[in-house]
């Protein structure tokens, strides 16, 4: 489930939920990450620089198999 607010983005599976905000990423295990959107069009993750789609897919199996 995806929930959507005007300055948070919150993915939910089961449990188990990733929040994203303007400058950063919350999971429910407690873990913080920067998170920024580029002006390129990719994602800064955690000091980690990936094509969008890429990272998306990232979090969202980390987030499923609790990687």
């Amino acid at each position: 489930m995806i929930e959507f607010g005007e300055d948070v983005i919150v993915v939910r599976a089961g449990t188990k939920w990733v929040r994203f905000t303007q400058d950063g990423m919350e999971r429910s295990d407690g873990i913080r990450e920067r998170f920024a959107l580029r002006e390129d069009g990719t994602v800064e993750l955690d000091g980690r620089i990936d094509e969008m789609d890429f990272a998306a897919e990232r979090v969202t199996r980390e987030l499923m198999l609790g990687a």
